[in-house]
C-alpha cells in the first residue's frame, strides 16, 4: 500500500504510532515534528501494553499536532495472540490493573532472556529491567554489545520465538482485555489482521469490535488487494469503522492511515482535545 492508498486519497492521520514508552524511539515532545515531516497533522500514541505517562488526557494539542491516547494489548485468543487497539484511553481501575500485570510481568521476563542471553555469551548487557521494555529494546543491547550479532542476528539466533534465549510471557485473554479496554477507550479495534498465523479467525474475533485496522503498511504480499476487500466485507458487515496507520517504531510517520472520510467516522467518536 502506498502513503496514499489505493484510492489516491490523503492520509488524514496516523493510528498506530509507538514511542519511548514502549518500543519506539520518539518521545512525546518529537512527536510534532515528526507528524509534520509525515503530513499529517493527528497521530495516536499506542505503546505497546502501556498507556503513555506523559500524556495528560484522552486527546490533546502538542506544538499544532493533535495527539490521541492509545494503547496496543496483546491477547490470547484461541490458537493465536492477537494486538486490540484501544483509543481515547481513560486511566479506569480495569485497564490500570490490566496493564500493571502485563507490565510487571514484562520486567520479569526481560530479566530472565537478559541473563540468559548473558550466561550464554558471556557478554555484559548495559539493560535494566523497567516497564515497557521489550525485545527490541534487548535486541539493540545485544547489537551494541560485544556479541557478535546485529538487531537482527539477535532475534534470528537468540531472543527469537524459538530461539534458546527466549521467555514466553503472559497476556491476558480476549475477553478480559476486550472489556478493560471497552471500560476505557472510545473505541477498540483489531490491529493488522493480515500480520496473524489466521487472519480469517482474527478477522472474526473484529466483529466482537468498533474498528478493524484497513490501512496497514504491509511488507510485500502480506495483504494484497483482495486481502484488503476482506476487511471492507468484514467492516461493512460488521459495521465496523476502518482505522489504520504506520504502526510506526522509528520516525517516520505518516506511511498508512485512513483517509478523511474514514478518519471523521472516527473522530466522531472520540472525546473532546482537553483544554
Amino acid at each position: 500500500m502506498t502513503a496514499e492508498g489505493e484510492s489516491g486519497d490523503d492520509i488524514a492521520a496516523d493510528l498506530h504510532v509507538h514511542t519511548t514508552a514502549s518500543d519506539g524511539t520518539l518521545t512525546v515532545p518529537e512527536l510534532a515534528d515528526a507528524a509534520r515531516r509525515g503530513s499529517v497533522d493527528v497521530v495516536a500514541v499506542t505503546d505497546h501494553d502501556r498507556i503513555h505517562p506523559e500524556l495528560a488526557a484522552p486527546v490533546t494539542v502538542h506544538d499544532g499536532v493533535t495527539v490521541i491516547r492509545g494503547i496496543e494489548l496483546r491477547v490470547e485468543s484461541g490458537a493465536q495472540r492477537l494486538d486490540l487497539l484501544g483509543y481515547g484511553v481513560e486511566r479506569t481501575e480495569g485497564i490500570e490493573g490490566v496493564t500493571s500485570r502485563i507490565q510487571r510481568n514484562r520486567k520479569e521476563r526481560g530479566a530472565e532472556i537478559v541473563a540468559r542471553v548473558e550466561d550464554r555469551l558471556g557478554v555484559d548487557l548495559d539493560i535494566e529491567p523497567r516497564e515497557g521494555l521489550g525485545r527490541p529494546h534487548i535486541a539493540r543491547a545485544i547489537e551494541e554489545s560485544d556479541a557478535p550479532y546485529d538487531y537482527g542476528g539477535a532475534f534470528a539466533h537468540l531472543i527469537g520465538n524459538d530461539g534458546p534465549c527466549y521467555v514466553e510471557r503472559d497476556v491476558p485473554t480476549f475477553g478480559t482485555g476486550v472489556d478493560a479496554l471497552r471500560d476505557a477507550c472510545a473505541v477498540v479495534g483489531l490491529a493488522h489482521p493480515f500480520r496473524y498465523p489466521d487472519p480469517s479467525a482474527a478477522l472474526e474475533r473484529a466483529r466482537d469490535l468498533d474498528a478493524v485496522e484497513r490501512y496497514y503498511p504491509y511488507d510485500g504480499a502480506d495483504a494484497d488487494r483482495e486481502d484488503r476487500a476482506r476487511v471492507d466485507a468484514v467492516a461493512e458487515d460488521a459495521g465496523l469503522l476502518r482505522i489504520g496507520g504506520s504502526d510506526a517504531h522509528g520516525r517516520r510517520l505518516g506511511l498508512a492511515g485512513p483517509p478523511q472520510a474514514a478518519f471523521e467516522a472516527f473522530a466522531a467518536r472520540l472525546p473532546d482535545v482537553a483544554d
